[in-house]
């Protein structure tokens, strides 16, 4: 995500297969992540540098919308808006 506007966003919208779409804030999508991130045996590989699980959630968070948890599913989160700027 390089668009500062969009670093700016506190809500996410997270879709997983086959569950109806999420609306959660920062600090519960980092959570999310986190959670699946700790049924992996091990991390992706741009991920293996992370310290930590929450480590690697927020990396993710900040640099990608997607996760493949099984060949073929995908895990997606996407910056919102929920208020208009200014209110």
């Amino acid at each position: 995500m390089s668009d500062p506007l969009i670093r700016a966003c506190d809500d996410y919208v997270v879709i997983e297969g086959g569950k109806p779409e999420k609306f959660l804030n920062q600090e519960e999508t980092i959570e999310w992540l986190k959670s699946w991130l700790d049924q992996f045996e091990k991390l992706p590989d741009d991920l293996k540098d992370q310290p930590s699980t929450t480590a690697a959630a927020k990396r993710l968070l900040d640099t990608a919308c997607e996760l493949e948890i099984e060949p073929g599913i995908n895990l997606q989160w996407f910056a919102v808006r929920l208020e208009p700027p200014g209110h």
